[in-house]
């Protein structure tokens, strides 16, 4: 078993004891912020801005004209009830106002299409942009911020929240812009009809405002639960799918449900309170819109009767109404949009302010003949501030020496590789290679130095012969097949329907734990790496197979800097050096047979080991 050290794990969001989540600390930071990646669109902008206006009053004039034809209409009906002679009514004037009005109502289609092709062009190529920093940051993220976050989480930052504000972004900002413009121009148009019939409507816009604000200041923490736990159940999901053979072998099924269905309620809560608050947004504001229509009505009968307005203005003027309440409704669905949107901008900005990886120094050296001599010089190193685990280390490896590292679980073997690889930032001390200091060299240098076979193999969907070829750029088909042979997994690959262009999926299920771990190994050898990082490579095969992979590993150690992870002593007996670990200081060190002389804790973990290896073969 690896005895990497995570660091507790936290849910996205979430507060102490399942505590609902509180709104965005910072929601207006978080909303400029955002609007922030705006600033380079700024002449799209301008020219969204000015087509919203023209489309926008293009509509906004069509209900004064259609009220013209009503009351040309009205006239006419009424001199000719009248008797008046020659009374008619005038066709030729209302045939002209319909010929503009469709003209305007398709200048203003035209127009909104023009508007929602630049927006969309604006909107993507921000969330691009937003991407591009998300996934820029997650490589320069230093491994200490995985091993503390849920890789569900992460995924759901990186993705989910990315785009919900790709799908909401377009249609938030175009429907701010014309609500904006609407509101401004109908109340204009209404002000030209009947100023009091516009205070009238105006004295109820107090009430749908009074009611958004309540409903946006509870909804807003929802929300941002909301994206919190789908993070989460991201998360467990997951987890559970990726471990499902462990989950039924220790017959965990019911608690993985039973964790999986506390997640799905508290998002059931946290989606269903959003969402009800969002939905009754709009009744509230029909609410509202009725009464206003009803006054309009009551007040606007009677100046038609006193002849203070004219029919045909009351018909414009109750469209105008109508007009003005679409706008606040969209306003009102806005909010909830943005609720949502500023919720998902603040996990990503909360990624994006991540403290990073140690830059690279800008007078960085480089190595042209590496050998591979590693000197770990008086290294200390802590997870926590309070809580030392590598504590005045000194270490010297030759280069093209084989070293072993032993010692109990949570003993610092692979911490002492992730310093080694400068994946954590030693506190103290230095670490050099060839006598440079790892902090002097750039990491994709230092990195280029190391090959490495783990344990927990990973290997990603593609063909087996692009799976070897991952370490080495230009590989050759030759050297790939020399590499398979060398890690004797040139014969099983034939043996299969599509032989390196076999595809392996996600999760490498095709093929047996020990198949893919033959694939590492031939990785590892194709990279032709200074040194080499060893951990428990031939923990995942057979007897047989640890025979041929244990002489492929000694010639690919030979003349090479080796550290070898080891849980089983007996494969590291020929080892140049063995390091015994213990609560991260090397406690004792030599060879296999100088510490067996020693009667120390080498010896006394050999021979334990080698007990329960003998009691094991008698019992079987």
């Amino acid at each position: 078993m690896s005895n990497k050290r995570r660091m507790p794990q936290r849910g996205p969001g979430h507060g102490h004891m399942g505590m609902p989540v509180q709104k965005p600390k910072h929601f207006r930071k978080t909303f400029r912020r955002l609007m922030g990646y705006l600033k380079p669109h700024y002449p799209i902008l301008i020219a969204v801005f000015a087509a919203a206006i023209l489309s926008t009053i293009f509509t906004i004039i069509a209900p004064k004209l259609m009220g013209n034809a009503t009351t040309k209409l009205f006239e006419g009906m009424m001199m000719k009830i009248k008797g008046v002679p020659g009374a008619r009514i005038d066709f030729d004037s209302i045939w002209d106002i319909v010929v503009t009005l469709v003209i305007l109502y398709i200048l203003s289609a035209l127009f909104t299409f023009l508007m929602q092709y630049l927006m969309s062009g604006v909107a993507q190529k921000m969330v691009y942009t937003l991407r591009k920093q998300v996934n820029e940051k997650l490589a320069r993220m230093p491994v200490g911020y995985y091993d503390a976050h849920p890789y569900g989480d992460v995924l759901s930052r990186a993705v989910n929240d990315t785009e919900n504000i790709s799908n909401t972004l377009q249609q938030s900002l175009t429907a701010s812009i014309t609500s904006i413009v609407t509101l401004i121009g109908v109340v204009v148009m209404m002000l030209t009809i009947s100023p009091l019939l516009t205070l009238i409507l105006l004295v109820t816009i107090p009430l749908s405002f009074v009611g958004i604000a309540q409903i946006t200041k509870r909804s807003q923490g929802y929300f941002k639960g909301q994206q919190a736990q789908i993070g989460q159940l991201n998360g467990h999901v997951e987890e559970m799918f990726t471990g499902h053979q462990v989950v039924k072998a220790f017959g965990k099924e019911r608690e993985s449900v039973n964790k999986f269905e506390a997640i799905n309620e508290k998002l059931y809560q946290s989606a269903w309170k959003a969402q009800f608050l969002s939905g009754i947004m709009m009744p509230m504001m029909m609410f509202v819109g009725n009464i206003g229509y009803v006054l309009i009505s009551v007040v606007g009968g009677i100046l038609v009767v006193r002849r203070s307005i004219e029919i045909g203005d009351i018909q414009a003027f109750i469209q105008y109404a109508r007009q003005f309440g679409q706008p606040l409704n969209q306003i009102a669905n806005i909010s909830n949009v943005i609720q949502s949107t500023v919720a998902s901008a603040e996990r990503i900005f909360e990624v994006l302010d991540e403290e990073e990886m140690t830059a690279d120094t800008e007078h960085a050296q480089q190595l042209t003949d590496p050998k591979g001599t590693v000197v770990f010089d008086h290294v200390a190193f802590r997870y926590k501030e309070d809580q030392p685990l590598i504590d005045n280390l000194s270490l010297h490896v030759n280069g093209g020496q084989s070293v072993a590292i032993v010692g109990p679980t949570g003993a610092g073997k692979t911490t002492l590789i992730n310093l080694l690889m400068r994946f954590y930032e030693i506190q103290q001390g230095k670490i050099t290679v060839d006598g440079l200091d790892t902090r002097e060299m750039r990491r994709e240098q230092l990195h280029s130095l190391f090959g490495m076979v783990l344990q927990d193999t990973w290997l990603f969907k593609g063909t087996i012969r692009d799976n070897i070829a991952y370490g080495r750029e230009n590989a050759t088909e030759e050297e790939i097949i020399r590499a398979a042979e060398a890690a004797h997994a040139d014969h099983f690959i034939r043996t299969l329907p599509d032989g390196y262009d076999t595809i392996l999926n996600e999760e490498g299920t095709n093929i047996s734990q020990g198949q893919k771990q033959l694939l590492t190994i031939a990785r590892a050898i194709l990279a032709d790496p200074v040194i080499l990082i060893l951990d428990e490579a031939t923990s995942s095969v057979d007897t047989r197979t640890e025979v041929h992979i244990q002489e492929a590993m000694d010639k690919l150690m030979e003349n090479r800097t080796s550290f070898v992870i080891a849980h089983r002593l007996s494969t590291i007996r020929h080892a140049d050096l063995i390091l015994v670990m213990n609560h991260g200081q090397v406690i004792e060190q030599g060879t296999h047979q100088e510490l067996l002389e020693q009667k120390g804790f080498y010896a006394e973990l050999y021979n334990s080991q080698f007990a329960e290896e003998r009691n094991g073969q008698k019992t079987g």
